[in-house]
């Protein structure tokens, strides 16, 4: 393993970014959100996906040079176009612009089309809140995982986010629609490690924990079983209708990289106007107090509510463990 402080993981992942062809300020923001992820425990949609980003770069599946385009204003509600650009940047700049509409509206629905990866969808979230505002918000996927009674992957993996503001530490939850995603089993098999529960199904057909098994098959366990399913199929709808775009299965067509072609929804919700701040706080100081006085199972973990161990990650300077033959791969990517 590689210790490295955020510091030095940030500029790396600027100089990685420079490299593969970003303006500069293209190349910060992106390498301040994939090492704000990993300083998060987010491995998998930080440092993880680098190369990955690198490698659709170049093949000109993301296109650095793209802006979001205006297509349609329906009061509080708007449609862009990505245009293929980069995720992150698509992705902050509508989350941005949902707010603006929640200023002057109340609420604010940006719908995104033709966009690409957003890599953690958790960082909008984050931001939201930050910023003062609620936020849901989800991302329509190619196809990559069955459907429930399928074995063949038929529906997107369509991760959905949720954020309420606090000043002392948000709840954001930011869950994919699987058991987990295929970052998460890519980060457990460099460790060498197994699930703590099933994860997907093996060659055998057989729910397992292995997650280079579940990787070989690509049979994603949905999160609830057939209520994931049915949540991921109803994001997907919701998601292409909104946005004007592509459904998963259309998607599919599109074969540029994990991400390409997919509609991404930002709702925002200004909490000063419904109520104010301090009802806000209120009711997330409520819930944060009645779940750190529930009773702890079997395991004797304390009862924690969506985002406090990011919220303790990103009060801390611990520097940063990762995996060493990730890092020296990005190392290459900066000196390439």
């Amino acid at each position: 393993m590689a210790t490295v402080d955020f510091a030095t993981l940030q500029a790396t992942l600027h100089r990685v970014l420079l490299e593969a062809g970003l303006g500069p300020d293209d190349a910060a923001l992106c390498a301040r959100i994939h090492a704000e992820s990993t300083r998060d425990g987010v491995h998998s949609h930080g440092i993880g996906r680098i190369p990955r980003f690198v490698d659709y770069v170049r093949r000109g599946w993301v296109d650095v040079d793209a802006s979001l385009e205006p297509v349609k204003r329906l009061g509080a509600i708007e449609v862009l176009d990505g245009h293929f650009g980069i995720g992150i940047r698509n992705a902050i700049q509508a989350t941005e612009r949902g707010m603006a509409l929640a200023r002057e509206h109340g609420m604010g629905l940006v719908a995104l089309r033709d966009t690409t990866h957003w890599m953690r969808g958790g960082s909008y979230g984050w931001h939201a809140a930050e910023q003062g505002f609620a936020a849901i918000m989800w991302t329509n996927t190619e196809s990559c995982m069955p459907a429930w009674g399928a074995t063949t992957q038929s529906i997107g993996n369509n991760p959905l986010v949720m954020a309420v503001p606090h000043r002392d530490g948000p709840l954001v939850l930011d869950m994919a629609m699987s058991q987990f995603s295929y970052g998460k089993l890519q980060t457990t098999r460099r460790k060498g490690e197994q699930l703590p529960i099933d994860g997907g199904f093996g060659a055998d057909g057989e729910l397992t924990r292995d997650p280079a098994a579940i990787e070989a098959t690509r049979r994603l366990l949905p999160t609830g079983y057939w209520k994931g399913s049915g949540l991921s199929i109803m994001l997907d709808a919701l998601a292409a209708l909104l946005a004007q775009g592509r459904p998963s299965h259309d998607i599919d067509r599109v074969e540029r990289g994990s991400g390409g072609g997919s509609c991404q929804i930002f709702m925002l919700f200004d909490p000063e106007q419904l109520g104010g701040r301090a009802a806000c706080d209120a009711i997330v100081e409520g819930i944060q107090h009645h779940l750190a006085t529930a009773t702890s199972d079997e395991s004797g973990r304390a009862v924690r509510w969506p985002g406090a161990s990011t919220w303790r990650q990103r009060r801390s300077q611990a520097p940063l463990t990762l995996d060493d033959g990730l890092w020296q791969e990005v190392l290459a990517l900066a000196r390439s």
